[in-house]
């Protein structure tokens, strides 16, 4: 039989017979293609993960060292679990107060902030207003800075005084200061 003699009926239904199959074949294979490049971006996104946790684990040693090394240092930095809280909190304020009237300032106001903590470190708070000269506010600073337990600075508000009419020499300026002071203590054996 001719190709030309058959019938265009036939001849449509030969050539549905073959294309049917060949674009499914077509759909699967651009299905699978896009599949791939879907899973190749998942590679290229975890690549750089999976190159983090092997650097991790190939330097878990030295990070361990570490780890050890930073808490013989937080011991030196926080107060020690097995001292009560109110008289850490009592002797933090004594010794603060010490200080900066030993550094010039003086102290009008100082109060202990309600207790704060979570599961490692109980938070000691202290509110403290003092007046006195710049110069005597700036060693306070650097002897918080070297103070141990740590204490850090949260918040500190300057306000310069009006100067004195009455006086005929040229005067200093003095400032009041406030501040909030934190420290910690431990709560734990590690601490």
């Amino acid at each position: 039989m001719s190709w030309q003699r058959m019938d265009h009926k036939t001849l449509g239904i030969v050539g549905l017979t073959v294309a049917v199959p060949v674009v499914i074949v077509i759909y699967l294979l651009a299905t699978f293609w896009m599949l791939r490049l879907d899973y190749q971006g998942e590679i290229d996104r975890l690549e750089p993960r999976i190159a983090r946790l092997r650097g991790l684990a190939e330097s878990e040693e030295v990070l361990k060292a570490s780890s050890g090394q930073v808490g013989s240092r937080i011991v030196d930095l926080v107060y020690p679990h097995t001292q009560d809280r109110a008289a850490v909190a009592a002797d933090l304020q004594k010794n603060v107060r010490e200080l900066m009237a030993a550094t010039g300032l003086t102290v009008s106001n100082s109060r202990l902030l309600g207790p704060q903590g979570d599961e490692e470190f109980d938070r000691i708070g202290l509110s403290i207003t003092v007046s006195g000269s710049v110069a005597s506010l700036d060693a306070t600073l650097e002897e918080l800075a070297a103070f141990t337990p740590l204490l850090l600075v949260e918040t500190l508000e300057i306000r310069p005084n009006r100067a004195s009419r009455r006086s005929t020499e040229a005067a200093q300026q003095t400032i009041t200061a406030s501040m909030q002071l934190l420290s910690l203590r431990g709560l734990s054996s590690e601490y």
